[in-house]
């Protein structure tokens, strides 16, 4: 296969799974993506979800991914997992969860490289298959993407992980170290603040009440699995047998143990993870006010990646 096919199979991925996600609501339901006849063995289809302008000549790619298999999967970096030129390897991630997921993860395209049309690669491989590629570029306006406030006044919401140290919005987000010690098998407490700072009309009837923010824990990288497990802080939401949605509630599962909803624009997170092998890890927290009417996944706006950096003994 030759390196333009498969650069059409990556595309026509891309399609695919945007047609599927328009048609599928529920953003949790992610191993119906595209699965005709799932099972293992499947490739794992890296995505240029699109491009944003950062005004300076350079250019920031916005990259997910479609786990086609029916089960998570692990591909350490390296000869299965790289991005080239090689000083952009290593923040692209290592675990995969069940379907499509997107916009895991960034990279920042210098304006030199723009200005000379270089492409930058994520390469992925699942056991004998051949590698899947995909460019980090800037492409034609159909991939542009945009941090614009939206028509209603949504943007992305602020994360950190603590008071004094960075903050970031949007693909980028802001990561940082963890400052405790970890064990294996010892769960310990992952925080993560966030705040919205939108501007929306107190007379639209649409937010007479403060919308809600949602704070969902993903492994990125690490050597063995974490367990999310759901804090105290934060006890599993509880409806009465027949009753219909409510402003506020967001599409999809969201009792499950790393899922935390905070009822007002600002405020913090705290969910428990048990890592099960020493090593260095990565955590990715996605922040996002999707329940906002002018907000959503579909359209690449509004969330926030926070990345946490944790160290496990043994």
């Amino acid at each position: 296969m030759n390196k333009n096919f498969k650069f059409a199979v990556v595309s026509m991925g891309l399609l695919f799974a945007s047609l599927a996600q328009a048609q599928l609501p529920d953003l949790n339901a992610r191993n119906r993506y595209l699965t005709l006849s799932p099972g293992t063995g499947m490739p794992i289809i890296p995505i240029m979800e699109g491009w944003y302008d950062n005004g300076d000549g350079s250019v920031t790619a916005s990259l997910g991914y479609h786990n086609r298999n029916n089960e998570e999967m692990h591909i350490p970096i390296g000869p299965n997992n790289f991005i080239e030129p090689a000083r952009f390897n290593g923040m692209q991630p290592s675990h995969f969860d069940v379907g499509r997921d997107t916009g895991v993860f960034p990279i920042d395209i210098p304006a030199d490289m723009v200005a000379a049309d270089e492409d930058v690669w994520w390469n992925l491989k699942v056991g004998e298959a051949e590698i899947l590629r995909v460019p980090a570029r800037k492409t034609n306006g159909a991939y542009q993407l945009d941090r614009n406030p939206r028509p209603q006044g949504t943007v992305e919401p602020t994360g950190w992980v603590y008071e004094d140290g960075a903050r970031g919005t949007g693909p980028n987000g802001v990561t940082a170290d963890f400052r405790g010690q970890v064990r294996v098998g010892t769960p310990v407490e992952l925080t993560v603040h966030a705040e919205d700072t939108s501007v929306r009309d107190p007379e639209d009837p649409r937010f007479t009440s403060l919308l809600p923010l949602r704070l969902s824990w993903y492994q990125h990288q690490g050597p063995g699995r974490i367990e999310f497990g759901r804090h105290a802080n934060h006890p599993e939401i509880v409806r009465p047998e027949g009753e219909r949605p409510r402003r506020g509630d967001f599409p999809g599962n969201n009792n499950q143990p790393n899922v935390v909803i905070l009822p007002e624009p600002r405020g913090t997170a705290t969910v428990y993870a048990t890592f099960s092998e020493p090593g260095e890890y990565v955590v990715r927290t996605v922040i996002d006010n999707w329940n906002a009417p002018d907000s959503s996944e579909g359209n690449q706006c509004c969330w926030t990646n926070v990345y946490t950096r944790v160290t496990v003994s043994p």
